[in-house]
Parts: structure tokens; C-alpha cells; sequence
């Protein structure tokens, strides 16, 4: 592997770890309605399990409502269950074939609790990136090691592997920011 090659791949997998936590940043509830709070929930469908979104149709009718309708009604109960177990705060409404989630107004403490998950997230990805940053920096020592750049090159590549983490983080960061002025929002 070259030099070229490692600084692709650091780009490509620190841009997959900030696609993730920004994934994750969706999954948290900011007071209006949106079918990613829900679709990875888990459910027991006839003894396996599935993702809510690969069984059913998940819509937001208004602001603040989630609409679920399976395309089984026989999971119904399942989907109730799943969507009581994932602690997501909501209680369903069923009738007949649909599932409605009712958004409720988040309270102070709720958005504090939230904000906190937030940090948390962010966390774990910039925890991703310096993880993606050693193994580059590894892959730079074994160029060094084996002869194939110069202790000048491998010092100019050093700094460039923590201008791009810099890079990375300042991005998760920010998008932590806007994730708790969400938050704060009433």
C-alpha cells in the first residue's frame, strides 16, 4: 500500500464514521415526526427478526405523528410490543390495521436526557476516527520501517493524517451543535 492509498481510504472510512453518526443523530426524537425514529426497530416476525421498515409502510401524516401500517396484520401485536420495548418514549395507537405514534411535546428534562445521547453518539464516532486515524498512521510506520519514504515524507504525512482527523471531528461536531439546537427548540 502507498501513501496515495492510505490517505483514500482514511478519507473514504472517516466519511462513512461521520455518515454514521449523522444516521445516528436521526434516530433522536426532536419533537416532530420522522419514520427514522422507528424503521430499525427490531420486530418478532413468526419466529424471526425483522426491520419495522421491511414490514410495513411507515408514513408521518402531520408533524407530529407516525403512521404505521403493516402489510400484515397479523404482526400488529409484534410491532406494538417491539415499539413499547425500544424505549422510544411513544405510546402506540392501534386501530384496526394502523399503528399511529403520537409525538408528544418534550419536556426540559427530556431534552436534557437527549442532548446527552447526542454527546454520546458523537462520541462514539469521533472514537470511529481516531480508531481510522491510528491504522493509518500504522500503515505509515510500516512505509517508514520498510524504506519506501523518507523520515521527512513520513513526517509530512503524520500531519496531514491529523489535519484530516481534525477535518472529521470539526464536521461531527458541528453537527452535534445543530443536533442540540434542535434539542433546544420548543
Amino acid at each position: 500500500m502507498d501513501v496515495d492509498e492510505i490517505f483514500k481510504l482514511l478519507d473514504a472510512d472517516m466519511a462513512k464514521a461521520v455518515d454514521h453518526t449523522l444516521r445516528d443523530f436521526t434516530t433522536l426524537h426532536t419533537g416532530k415526526a420522522s419514520a427514522s425514529m422507528v424503521e430499525n426497530i427490531n420486530v418478532d416476525s413468526y419466529g424471526s427478526m425483522m426491520k419495522l421498515k421491511e414490514m410495513s409502510a411507515i408514513t408521518t401524516p402531520d408533524m407530529r405523528t407516525i403512521q404505521i401500517q403493516p402489510w400484515d396484520r397479523g404482526v400488529v401485536d409484534n410491532i406494538v410490543k417491539a415499539l413499547i420495548a425500544s424505549n422510544i418514549g411513544i405510546t402506540p395507537l392501534v386501530n384496526g390495521p394502523l399503528i399511529r405514534l403520537p409525538i408528544p411535546d418534550l419536556s426540559g428534562e427530556r431534552r436534557k436526557e437527549l442532548g446527552k445521547v447526542a454527546h454520546g453518539m458523537a462520541e462514539q464516532g469521533k472514537v470511529s476516527i481516531r480508531s481510522i486515524r491510528r491504522d493509518a498512521m500504522d500503515s505509515l510506520k510500516q512505509l517508514k520501517k520498510d524504506g519506501d519514504i523518507s523520515e521527512d515524507d513520513f513526517k509530512r504525512d503524520e500531519k496531514e493524517v491529523q489535519t484530516r482527523t481534525d477535518k472529521f471531528v470539526a464536521k461531527i461536531d458541528a453537527c452535534l451543535q445543530a443536533k442540540e439546537t434542535d434539542l433546544k427548540k420548543v
